[in-house]
């Protein structure tokens, strides 16, 4: 069925408004005062808790699809679950709703990096979503939201200036295993499973690229987080006012 008659489109606006009205719930909780002092952090915080929000519910409810039908681990272009499916739906309104705030609120440039890779997602989501292809890939894809809790801590906390918290510093090493885990293993286990089985598929070699591209930023985030929290002295001491946005 073509894309624009498509029944799951009801799913994707049904998420997307319902992380726009998250977006303003929570814009009514009480601000830290470091964070309310300027409107950037003001806005990046709101923003990330929304993503919170999301890794909590995606990344949990990708590790009971996983549990729940584990043929996807091995079958990633055929397995399928309405579980899965309706992941798929949920996570892909989060990237809608999120790349449209980032655009309204005028953080474009400062953020260009997460369009970049919300367009990617969005890409490899719509695979499953309206082509019933590889919903077993974008469940293992969502791993990565366990690790995300734990990212969006450590960024909450250095927007709001609280790296010297004992909190910080365990989240810190969490963080790192989680990130081992959860985004780098699936990461590689997609990229082998693509690059042998399926990169002379039109589908296949779209999403192969997807990935390849998704892997570069990945690994470059992993440098800017292991410079960040485990060599700070290489960190250069007067940073851009917004690169808080992105690290």
């Amino acid at each position: 069925m073509p894309p624009l008659l498509h029944p799951a489109l009801p799913l994707l606006l049904g998420a997307t408004l319902t992380f726009r009205a998250l977006r303003r719930a929570l814009s009514r909780l009480p601000l830290p005062a470091h964070v309310r002092a300027d409107p950037l952090r003001t806005w990046r915080w709101h923003n990330l808790l929304v993503s919170f929000a999301h890794s909590i519910v995606s990344g949990v409810w990708a590790l009971l699809c996983l549990w729940q039908t584990p043929e996807m681990l091995v079958e990633i272009e055929t397995a399928w679950s309405l579980s899965g499916y309706l992941l798929a739906c949920f996570s892909a309104g989060y990237f809608i709703h999120d790349t449209v705030d980032i655009v309204v609120s005028r953080q474009t440039r400062a953020s260009w990096e997460y369009l970049v890779h919300h367009l990617m997602a969005l890409g490899a989501f719509f695979a499953g979503i309206f082509w019933n292809s590889f919903v077993g890939g974008g469940v293992l894809t969502l791993l990565v939201e366990v690790s995300n809790i734990f990212l969006t801590i450590r960024m909450m906390m250095k927007i709001n200036n609280a790296q010297h918290l004992l909190l910080y510093r365990v989240n810190k090493y969490v963080n790192l295993v989680m990130y081992f885990l959860f985004r780098l293993a699936p990461q590689a286990y997609l990229t082998h499973f693509f690059l042998r089985y399926l990169g002379q598929r039109t589908l296949g070699t779209f999403l192969l690229a997807n990935l390849l591209m998704l892997d570069i930023m990945i690994l470059i985030y992993f440098s800017r987080l292991l410079r960040s929290d485990f060599c700070p002295e290489r960190v250069p001491s007067q940073q851009h006012k917004d690169k808080f946005l992105t690290e």
